[in-house]
């Protein structure tokens, strides 16, 4: 069947009375089982989550790790850590996202954005340096 007569079946202006088309189900099942799905899904992921976490001690680390490799974004605010803690924080974070292809990013002072793969970062913060315009 044309795509043309297909249109005006769905629409009910062909005056044929049925008409069947011959699917080879072994040849549909085959083309599935190598990826040649002609379905392509819109929607990935419904509702993206961004995950907001003050961790206060180094062990609180594996939960923002948990999240990344859920594919959700972590924003983490390392102001309640001690500085040599946030250090270590810091460097296993972006093992974790190196490992998962995502990014970590610097947002603020003590504030970062860890991104898994499937979320994209676009833009940068600039720094004010001594500006007391405020």
């Amino acid at each position: 069947m044309t795509v043309m007569g297909r249109f005006m079946n769905f629409f009910g202006m062909n005056d044929d009375d049925e008409q069947f088309e011959e699917v080879d189900l072994d040849r549909d099942a085959n083309n599935t089982a190598k990826g040649k799905s002609n379905i392509v899904s819109l929607h990935t992921q419904k509702n993206i989550r961004l995950i907001l976490i003050e961790p206060r001690v180094f062990e609180e680390t594996q939960e923002i790790a948990d999240n990344l490799k859920s594919h959700r974004p972590v924003v983490v605010n390392l102001h309640r850590v001690r500085r040599d803690q946030a250090k270590r924080v810091i460097d296993f974070l972006s093992g974790t996202v190196y490992a998962l292809g995502g990014s970590i990013q610097r947002v603020g002072d003590h504030i970062f954005i860890c991104t898994p793969a499937n979320v994209d970062v676009q833009g940068t913060i600039t720094e004010i340096m001594n500006d007391d315009t405020f």
